[in-house]
């Protein structure tokens, strides 16, 4: 399964015409798509208006909507950070951490436009679309 990013959600549903928006668009139908609850909040977060809120969550509970943190998750995504920093990169923002390793863990792949989670990629096996 893929799993689209924050990043690349925002831009589409921004107009925002990029590389992974057009990716994006070439999957839509085409392959299953997961929605993560944290991706989920992070998108409805910048909605500006509760219809524009309502459209947007009823078009993403078209998708398999997931939990992407559990306790077993936790203690693995930490690891994960512990690991980087002890290469000397710091994940900036927790949720990419949670992210990054539901994919890893899950087997799926990660289609964004965040720069950080190329670290992942490169030193955790995370696999990027």
């Amino acid at each position: 399964m893929i799993v689209v990013d924050s990043s690349v959600w925002i831009d589409f549903l921004n107009g925002h015409r990029t590389a992974e928006v057009e990716r994006l668009s070439a999957l839509l139908g085409t392959e299953p798509l997961l929605i993560g609850d944290v991706i989920l909040l992070e998108v409805l977060q910048g909605v500006r208006s509760e219809t524009d809120a309502r459209r947007v969550e009823a078009a993403f509970r078209r998708f398999d909507v997931v939990r992407m943190l559990d306790p077993d998750l936790a203690v693995i995504a930490a690891t994960h950070y512990r690991h980087l920093r002890a290469l000397g990169i710091t994940v900036r923002k927790t949720i990419d951490l949670i992210i990054g390793t539901f994919c890893i863990e899950g087997g799926h792949r990660l289609l964004t436009a965040d720069r950080d989670f190329a670290p992942m990629a490169e030193h955790l096996a995370l696999t990027l679309v």
